[in-house]
């Protein structure tokens, strides 16, 4: 006898043929199609421009400012049988499917909280919004449990700046899945969170889906995330889905270049690179006892570090370790309480001399806190020479030229003006401008943590060409432990403001001596949860 196959489950969201084009008749999106099943996790991938945020986006009944929907439906079966079009709804009637039947986990915790309420009367706006029926301030202890926060008075009474990034992205998952809606869309909900809280929000999500049966849609370009959290996966290039299934099939035996492409670009820890790790020399900076406090809080406690010529040192931590404290501390752009700097065996001085802040230069987290959206790129890599340095105008506009040149953008990028730049783009530029000085030291801040694995990949190989043709030392700072076999030497890892542990990259991920160590390499996502 034939066995019965298994019946396809109905969509609880079905997208068909949706197309989207700007005001000005520029079609952005080319018929995609994608589809969600109860209790299932369909993650949109793709480089940033790809789409896929606009494709999900749809789930809600939003375009951005400047699209408009010209063709194709998104259907919503939910708690009707009617499977309406929610593209075609009133403005009213889409107003009480949101928050209710569909709900949305933003990026940044920040967009979704509001910073002069407190947590517990966030989180039961949603319900007394659409007029929940049953006891609301139960209902909300029960969904902070459930994202495992505290349900208490206390936590109720918190404000969103008095919790951690962790804590604040739970209470808006909690607050998206509290009227216990049918569809749930997350955009890129664990970007710049450290691998064990990225790693606890992630399981959030999961058991929510699964116990709730909610049809969720994931946006994402991490593709290490996708392998662990996801049940099936859309590519999504230039507008279009290229590759859709099961994820493991999709991950494993790709079978369009742009997705083979895209998971070649995945930094693993389980794949080891072709690098050749540079030799130390001398110390260029050398760190001893470093100390920060606010307060009667201790931020760093006694940290020693030494960075050689050509040489990238990764520091490690979860938020809250000190990272950036200790990266700012070293550039100057702030004040360490304790402790003895050196740059070339000479003390650096507080404040710094001229030619102290030429040699040590900061590469932000965003470009935008490097580039001034008022001035053209050109214009901003000609300020600190203009401050730092004793070059006239001809000299500084060669220089500025070059710079772009080295970071592989030709002279039309001069005349641009941020905004009208790709992340790369940007982040590029502002490695040009912390470069332009000819610095002996760069400190790079999570440089990489919003970028998708392409540009990525781009910039650490330039951040890696910088090192072997400018002898500039760097320090890597970053929670994503997948990138150290692509860009350091030696790896440091900080627990509540002291270091841990310190070696060469293949001695602290093949045998981590501390159980915090251990702990970081065990939550980081790797492509081999997809085999």
């Amino acid at each position: 006898m034939t066995p019965t196959p298994t019946p396809t489950p109905t969509p609880t969201i079905e997208c068909t043929g949706l197309r989207v084009a700007t005001t000005h008749g520029r079609e952005v999106l080319h018929g995609v199609d994608w589809a969600v099943a109860p209790g299932e996790i369909l993650a949109l991938v793709g480089e940033s421009g790809s789409g896929k945020t606009t494709a999900a986006l749809a789930a809600l009944g939003h375009f951005r400012a400047g699209l408009t929907h010209t063709g194709g439906t998104v259907r919503f079966a939910g708690h009707t049988e009617s499977h309406d079009d929610l593209l075609t709804l009133p403005a009213a009637t889409l107003r009480g499917v949101r928050g209710r039947l569909v709900s949305y986990v933003p990026q940044d915790p920040a967009l979704s909280l509001n910073p002069v309420l407190r947590i517990g009367p966030q989180v039961a706006e949603v319900l007394t919004a659409h007029g929940w029926e049953g006891d609301v301030t139960a209902r909300v202890r029960e969904v902070l449990t459930d994202v495992g926060l505290p349900g208490d008075d206390a936590f109720l009474g918190r404000y969103p700046h008095q919790l951690s990034g962790g804590q604040q992205q739970r209470v808006g998952i909690a607050a998206a899945f509290v009227h216990r809606p049918d569809v749930v869309v997350l955009d890129e909900p664990t970007t710049g969170l450290d691998v064990t809280t990225q790693d606890l929000v992630l399981d959030t999500v999961r058991e929510l889906v699964t116990r709730s049966g909610t049809a969720a849609l994931h946006i994402t370009h991490d593709l290490a995330v996708v392998a662990g959290l996801a049940d099936r996966v859309a590519v999504m290039q230039a507008g279009e889905v290229v590759e859709t299934g099961p994820v493991r099939d999709v991950l494993t035996a790709p079978e369009h270049p742009y997705t083979r492409a895209l998971i070649a670009a995945v930094p693993d820890l389980h794949r080891a690179s072709g690098r050749e790790p540079t030799t130390a020399g001398e110390p260029v900076l050398r760190v001893r006892g470093a100390g920060k406090r606010y307060g009667e809080r201790p931020v760093l406690d006694g940290v020693d570090l030494e960075l050689a010529a050509g040489e990238c040192l990764m520091l490690l931590g979860e938020s809250g370790s000190g990272k950036t404290t200790l990266a700012r501390g070293l550039s100057g752009l702030l004040t360490l309480d304790a402790g003895e700097l050196s740059l070339h065996g000479e003390a650096l001085a507080t404040p710094r001399s001229y030619a102290q802040l030429r040699s040590v230069q900061y590469v932000f987290q965003s470009p935008f806190a490097s580039l001034n959206p008022r001035r053209t790129v050109a214009s901003s890599l000609e300020v600190p020479l203009r401050h730092l340095t004793d070059l006239d105008a001809d000299a500084r506009r060669d220089r500025v030229l070059d710079m772009l040149r080295q970071v592989r953008l030709d002279e039309s990028f001069a005349h641009r003006y941020p905004g009208g730049l790709s992340g790369g783009e940007r982040q590029r530029a502002a490695i040009a401008r912390a470069l332009v000085t000819a610095p002996d030291v760069l400190v790079c801040d999570e440089v990489t943590s919003a970028l998708d694995v392409s540009v990525q990949a781009s910039i650490v190989e330039l951040l890696a060409t910088v090192r072997r043709e400018l002898g500039t030392a760097m320090l890597f700072v970053t929670h994503n432990i997948a990138l150290a076999r692509e860009v350091a030497d030696r790896i440091a890892v900080l627990q509540q403001g002291r270091i841990v542990e310190q070696g060469t990259v293949e001695e602290v991920l093949t045998a981590p001596r501390h159980d915090y160590t251990r702990t970081l390499l065990q939550h980081t996502p790797s492509m081999t949860a997809a085999r």
